[in-house]
């Protein structure tokens, strides 16, 4: 299926969300630390209730560290500053969506180590800032698993 990255989460019920989500979908969720919180924190285990036995969460101490541990998988971007939108690219099997902090998105070095097409954004409207960070999650994976045909699903 797909990886879903979380680079340095902040709020403790946004990955509780994504938790839920990554063990609905099958996706595996990837954190890179520093995390904002504690893995039993427990406002993070009320938001993702029981699904954590469910999904494949898993810690690195570097965003290097876990593209090693796939493989080095094509990598998607999101972020406000990115112009493609998450519609557009054709997705693949063990592709990677990489997201940032709640407070302040990716770092531009990092945003900027993705091919500039593999940056995307969500539409919205115009003058909005940004969606939920599990919201946004949710978009991009529901999109990349309907072009796959929801394979696996029910």
């Amino acid at each position: 299926m797909f990886s879903l990255i979380l680079y340095e989460p902040e709020i403790p019920p946004n990955t509780g969300n994504i938790i839920r989500l990554c063990a609905n979908t099958g996706v595996q969720l990837h954190l890179i630390e520093p995390l904002g919180f504690e893995l039993d924190e427990p406002r993070l285990k009320r938001a993702g209730l029981d699904y954590r036995e469910f999904a494949t969460v898993v810690t690195h101490k570097s965003l290097a560290a876990c593209l090693a541990s796939l493989g080095q998988p094509r990598v998607f971007a999101l972020s406000t500053r990115s112009t493609t939108r998450h519609d557009v690219p054709e997705y693949r099997q063990g592709d990677a969506f990489l997201f940032g902090p709640e407070t302040r998105g990716l770092p531009q070095d990092v945003l900027e180590s993705v091919p500039p097409e593999q940056r995307l954004r969500l539409a919205m409207q115009e003058n909005s800032r940004s969606l939920n960070l599990s919201n946004s999650a949710a978009v991009v994976v529901y999109e990349a698993w309907r072009q796959l045909g929801f394979a696996g699903g029910n």
